[in-house]
C-alpha cells in the first residue's frame, strides 16, 4: 500500500469535510477533531490523546456551573472550541448568564477556571471551514487563520497540536533570529577591541576571537537556564568589574571553569568557588588572546546581551546558523556551506530512520498488555541508545543536534509508557547520549560551535525530561567530553578512525555545494583522491565526492546514508558518470529520494539552492522505495535510478549521433570576436543608412535571449561574401582589425590561428534552410520550452541549438508534453533553468510504427500551435510561455497536441509525467539494446 505524505492526508481530510452537509456543532465536532488527529497527524491512539467534553466549573450568577470543553489535548495543552458551519467566529453570542462573548472569549473564560498546569498554551476556534489559532503567550494578538481549503499547504502551522517539539520550534525560530543579530553585533565589537592591539589577519588572533565569542554565549546561555545553580552567576561576575578589569577576570574565570573542584587553589575567592567544573574541552585552551574591554563593550555584553536577552529559548539546531552568520560571507561561499532549516533536516532524517522509529513506538503505545508493552519499551530504549550517527560535513552540527533532540523526545515518550519511571532512571541516566554522534568539519570555529550546540541540546533535553516527570541523578556539569566531532578535511581523512563502519548505523548531512567550475585547486585534488579510478570525475560537482567516499566506507555493512546535494548530480551527463560508477563499483541502491526542490535555510544571509536528497545503501533491500516530488508528495516505487525516477538503471548517452543519425541538432555559430562582429539595432540602422549597398552584409543575430524576448541584435555576416564587397569599407575594416587583435591575444591556440580570418565566425554552423531554434537555457518555470522556426538569413548564435529541415511533425513532437517530460528528466540545470543539449533531442525515443493518420494529426495540432502564437504578434515567446500569461488559445493548442502525441506513443491522454518518463526509458532501453546488437 502506498504511504501517503502529510500533504496527501490533509487533502483527503479537506475533501471529506468540504461536504456542505457536514459541519453540525453537536453531531460532527468530535468526528472532525478525531479525523484531524487520526487521519492527518496519524495519532491513532486518539482516545488516550484528546479529551472530549472536559469538565470545567465556571461561576455564573453567584452559582457554580459545570461547563464542557469541546476538545482538550493535555500533552500539548491545546483547547478547542467548535462551532457549527456558518457561525461567525468574530460575533458575540449570548451565554447562559446573559454575558455576550465571541467563541474565543467563551473558550478563554473556560481557561481562566482551569488549574494552572492545565491552562492552554493554544486555543483553537473552528467553524469547520476555518481554524483560528490563538497563541496564549500573546493573547492580545490577532489569531492566525487557516482556511480548511488551505490545510494541505499549511498543516505545519497546526503541528503544535501533536508535537511539543514543534511548538518549541515556533518560538525558537523567533528567538534565534534575534540572537543572530546580537551575536553579529558582539562579534563586530570584539573584532574592534582585538584590532587595538593585534591584527585579525593573524590566524591565532582570529581563532581567539572565535573561541571567546563561543564561550561568552555559552556562559550567557548557562546563566539563563540556571545550570550553574544560581541566577545570573556569570552576568554578576562581569557586572562587578570595571571594563579594564574584565580581561583579567575572564582569564581567571576560564582557568577555574576547567579545573576539577579538588584541584583548585584552596585560597580561591568565594566568587570563583561558586562556579562549577565545566570540563568537556569548552575552557581547556588557555592559549587564547583576550582583548581589553571598553565601557561600550561591557555595556553590550552585560546589559544588552545578558540582562536584555533570554538565551534559554535558543534552538541548538539553529545555534550553528546563528553563529556562522557572523562569519565572512566570502568564507561561506568558498567552503560551499549552506545552513539548514529544521524542516529540511527532517526531509533527510525522517525517511532515513526517524519515521520507522516513530512507527515502532506507535505500535508499542497501542499494546494492550502492560507487561508486553514494558518489555517492548525496554527493547526500544536499548535500541535507540545504541544507534550511532555520522555527519562527515557537519558544519555547525545542525543535523547532529536535531537528530539528538528527536531521539531524546522518542526516549521520553517511550519512558513515560513504563511503570515506575522515576526509579528506573534514577541510576542509569538517559539512553540516548551525545557520545554516539560523530562529525567532521573543516572549519575550526564551526567545530567549536557544533560541540557547544550538542551540549546545549543535552541541557535542554534534560530539562524537558524533568518537566515531563522523568528524572536522573546525572548532573549536567561536568560536561560529557564531546570527542566525536573532529576538525579536518573529510575527503582526506580515514573515517574508520573516527567510528568503525561496523559500529555505525547512519550517515547523513549536507556536504558543500561547489559547482565543478568553481572548485579550488585543493578541492580538485580532493576529488582526484576520491575518484582515482573514474576518468570523467572532473565533470562532477564537489558534493559527488561525499557519495563516493560514503559508499566506499559503507562496504560490507548495513549502514544507510542520506545526503543533500545540488540537483546537478542527478541530471544530464553527471548521471551516467557518477551513478553508473556508484552502482557498478559499490552496489549503491537508492532507497528514497527527493526530486529537485528549493533548499532554504535559517542563516542571516539566506541561501536558496536547487537540491535533491538521496538516501541509499550498498546492499539490496527488498522494501519499497519512496520518491518525493518538490511538493512533498510521495510515491511508493520498486526502484529509483540516478535520474531519480522510478525506472531501471539506464543512462542516456551524452555524446555521439544518438538514436537517429538522420536528424541532427547542433549549436549555432560562435563568433569569438570580442563583440566586434556584432551590432546593436542602432548601429545596424546607422550602417545600412550610411552604406545602403552593403545592407546585405548585416543579418539578424539571435541567441537565446533574443529568440525568447524579441530583442533585436545584428551581426556582420561575411561568410561566402566576395571580399571586394567590404575590403575598402572603413567601418568594417576597423571592426575586423579589432577581431584580429582580440584573437591574437587569446590564450587558446585554435582562436589565435583564426586571427588569420577575422571576417568569419570561429565556428560556422548556420543552416542554409529554414530551421527550428531551441534555446540552450530556458526558465524552469515553463511547462514547454519555447521552440520555433527561423529563416536561414537569421544567424543563430551558439546560445541556440538549430535543427534544419524540421517538418511540422518534428515541431509537434518537440512542443509536446512527451518531449518536455523527457527533457526535464535528462537535461542539466543552471540553478532551476533548463539546459538543453543536442543529446536530449538525439536520444529521445520516437513513437513506434506511427501511422500516416497519426503523423497527419500531429502535423495538424502543430500548425494550431503556430497559429495560436500568431494571434499575439506583439508578444514574445517569453510572454506566451510564462505560466501566468500564457494565452488560453495557445494552452488549448498545446493540450490538443499533447493528446495526439501521447496517443502516438501508446499512452493515455491522462498520463502523468512520471508515467511518460517511465515509458520513454523502457523504449530507450530497448532501442539502445537493439543498436548494440547491430
Amino acid at each position: 500500500m502506498e504511504r501517503k505524505t502529510r500533504i496527501q492526508l490533509a487533502r483527503d481530510f479537506v475533501e471529506t469535510w468540504s461536504d456542505s452537509t457536514r459541519g453540525h456543532e453537536d453531531k460532527d465536532r468530535q468526528t472532525f477533531l478525531i479525523n484531524l488527529i487520526d487521519q492527518v497527524f496519524e495519532i491513532h491512539d486518539y482516545p488516550n490523546y484528546i479529551l472530549f467534553e472536559k469538565n470545567v466549573t465556571v461561576p455564573e450568577n453567584g452559582e457554580n456551573h459545570v461547563k464542557h470543553i469541546d476538545g482538550y489535548i493535555p500533552s500539548t495543552r491545546v483547547m478547542i472550541e467548535m462551532k457549527g458551519r456558518g457561525i461567525d467566529l468574530t460575533k458575540k453570542y449570548q451565554q447562559s448568564d446573559g454575558a455576550k462573548l465571541t467563541p474565543f472569549e467563551q473558550a478563554q473564560r473556560y481557561s481562566n477556571y482551569l488549574p494552572i498546569d492545565e491552562k492552554p498554551r493554544w486555543i483553537i476556534v473552528s467553524d469547520f471551514d476555518e481554524l483560528d489559532i490563538h497563541d496564549m503567550n500573546k493573547p492580545l494578538n490577532a489569531p492566525k487563520v487557516i482556511k480548511l481549503k488551505d490545510l494541505p499547504q499549511k498543516f505545519r502551522e497546526l503541528e503544535f497540536m501533536i508535537d511539543v517539539h514543534q511548538q518549541q520550534i515556533i518560538d525558537e525560530q523567533q528567538i534565534s533570529t534575534a540572537a543572530g543579530e546580537l551575536v553579529a553585533k558582539i562579534y563586530d565589537k570584539l573584532a574592534v577591541a582585538y584590532e587595538q592591539g593585534a591584527s585579525l589577519k593573524d590566524e591565532h588572533v582570529q581563532q581567539s576571537l572565535n573561541v571567546l565569542i563561543v564561550r561568552l554565549v555559552f556562559l550567557m546561555y548557562v546563566d539563563d537556564t540556571r545550570l550553574f545553580g544560581q541566577d545570573n552567576l556569570f552576568e554578576k561576575y562581569l557586572e562587578r568589574r570595571e571594563p579594564q578589569d574584565i580581561r583579567g577576570g575572564l582569564i581567571n574565570l576560564f582557568k577555574v571553569l576547567d579545573q576539577p573542584i579538588d584541584q583548585r587553589d584552596p585560597f580561591l575567592s568565594d566568587e570563583l568557588k561558586a562556579f562549577p567544573y565545566v570540563n568537556g574541552g569548552m575552557f581547556s585552551n588557555e592559549d587564547i588572546i583576550i582583548p581589553q574591554f571598553t565601557p561600550e563593550l561591557k555595556d553590550l555584553i552585560v546589559n544588552e546581551a545578558s540582562k536584555g536577552f533570554n538565551w534559554s529559548g535558543i534552538s541548538p539546531t539553529i545555534f550553528g546558523a546563528v553563529f556562522e552568520s557572523t562569519l565572512n560571507p566570502e568564507t561561506r561561499r568558498s567552503g560551499g556551506m549552506h545552513y539548514t532549516s529544521i524542516e529540511n533536516i527532517h526531509k533527510v532524517i525522517d525517511p532515513l530512520f526517524l519515521d520507522d522509529l516513530k512507527v515502532e513506538l506507535t505500535k508499542i503505545k497501542n499494546m494492550g498488555v502492560i507487561s508486553q508493552r514494558d518489555a517492548a519499551v525496554d527493547r526500544f530504549l536499548e535500541k535507540i541508545g545504541h544507534l550511532k550517527f555520522f555527519d562527515p560535513a557537519c558544519g555547525s552540527g545542525n543535523f547532529l543536534t536535531e537528530t539528538y533532540l528527536s531521539l531524546r523526545d522518542l526516549e521520553d515518550q517511550a519512558t513515560l509508557l513504563k511503570q515506575g519511571t522515576l526509579t528506573a532512571l534514577a541510576l542509569d541516566g538517559y539512553h540516548v547520549k551525545i557520545t554516539n554522534f560523530y562529525g567532521i568539519e573543516i572549519n575550526d570555529f564551526a567545530v567549536s560551535v557544533a560541540k557547544t550546540a550538542m551540549w546545549i541540546a543535552e541541557a535542554q533535553t534534560m530539562q524537558r525530561s524533568q518537566d515531563r516527570g522523568i528524572y536522573t541523578n546525572k548532573e549536567f556539569f561536568p560536561l560529557t567530553t564531546n570527542v566525536g566531532i573532529h576538525e579536518g578535511n573529510a575527503l582526506r581523512m580515514d573515517w574508520a578512525k573516527i567510528v568503525k563502519p561496523y559500529e555505525l548505523n547512519y550517515i547523513m548531512g549536507n556536504p558543500p555545494f561547489v559547482g565543478h567550475q568553481w572548485r579550488t585547486d585543493s578541492q580538485v585534488s580532493d576529488m582526484k583522491l576520491v575518484f582515482s579510478d573514474l576518468k570523467k570525475h572532473g565533470k562532477l560537482d564537489y558534493v559527488a565526492s561525499w557519495y563516493a567516499k560514503s559508499a566506499k566506507y559503507m562496504q560490507g555493512t548495513t549502514i544507510k546514508s542520506a545526503l543533500v546535494s545540488t540537483n546537478s548530480i542527478c541530471q544530464g551527463e553527471p548521471v551516467s558518470i557518477l551513478w553508473k560508477y556508484l552502482t557498478d563499483k559499490y552496489n549503491v541502491e537508492i532507497q528514497f529520494a527527493y526530486r529537485t526542490f528549493v533548499w532554504t535555510n535559517e542563516a542571516k544571509d539566506e541561501a536558496k539552492v536547487h537540491c535533491v536528497i538521496v538516501g541509499f545503501s550498498t546492499y539490496h533491500i527488498d522494501d519499497n522505495k519512496y520518491l518525493f516530488d518538490e511538493n512533498g508528495n510521495v510515491s511508493n516505487v520498486s526502484h529509483i535510478n540516478g535520474y531519480l525516477i522510478a525506472s531501471p538503471d539506464i543512462y542516456v548517452k551524452s555524446r555521439g549521433a544518438g538514436l537517429y543519425k538522420d536528424h541532427k541538432v547542433t549549436k549555432g555559430s560562435q563568433p569569438t570576436d570580442g563583440g566586434n562582429l556584432l551590432l546593436t539595432e542602432k548601429e545596424a540602422q546607422e550602417f545600412t543608412e550610411s552604406y545602403p549597398n552593403k545592407a546585405s552584409l548585416v543579418h539578424r543575430f539571435m541567441g537565446s535571449s533574443e529568440f525568447l524576448n524579441n530583442k533585436k541584435r545584428y551581426c556582420l555576416w561575411l561568410y561566402g561574401v566576395d571580399p571586394s564587397m567590404y575590403s575598402r569599407n572603413r567601418f568594417i575594416a576597423d571592426r575586423l582589425e579589432k577581431v584580429r587583435e582580440m584573437r591574437l591575444a587569446s590564450k587558446t591556440s585554435s582562436v589565435r590561428e583564426q586571427a588569420q580570418t577575422p571576417a568569419l565566425f570561429t565556428q560556422i554552423r548556420q543552416p542554409n534552410t529554414k530551421y527550428l531554434a531551441i534555446p540552450r537555457v530556458s526558465s524552469g518555470k515553463r511547462e514547454y520550452i519555447p521552440i520555433g522556426y527561423e529563416d536561414s538569413d537569421v544567424i543563430a548564435s551558439d546560445a541556440l541549438l538549430v535543427l534544419p529541415n524540421a517538418d511540422l511533425f518534428i515541431f509537434g513532437l518537440l512542443n509536446s508534453s512527451v518531449h518536455n517530460s523527457w527533457m526535464r528528466t535528462v537535461c542539466g540545470r543552471l540553478k532551476s533553468d533548463y539546459r538543453y543539449s543536442s543529446s536530449i533531442y538525439s536520444n529521445l525515443p520516437w513513437p513506434d510504427n506511427i501511422t500516416n493518420e497519426q503523423r497527419h494529426k500531429v502535423e495538424s495540432t502543430a500548425k494550431e500551435i503556430i497559429d495560436a502564437r500568431k494571434l499575439y504578434p506583439n508578444a514574445s515567446l517569453a510572454d506566451l510561455y510564462n505560466p501566468l500569461t500564457m494565452p488560453i488559445e495557445l494552452r488549448k493548442a498545446h493540450r490538443k497536441n499533447d493528446k495526439v502525441v501521447l496517443k502516438a506513443y501508446g499512452l493515455k491522454p491522462s498520463a502523468s509525467e512520471a508515467e511518460i518518463v517511465q515509458h520513454l526509458f523502457k523504449m530507450y532501453e530497448q532501442l539502445t539494446e537493439n543498436n548494440s546488437e547491430k
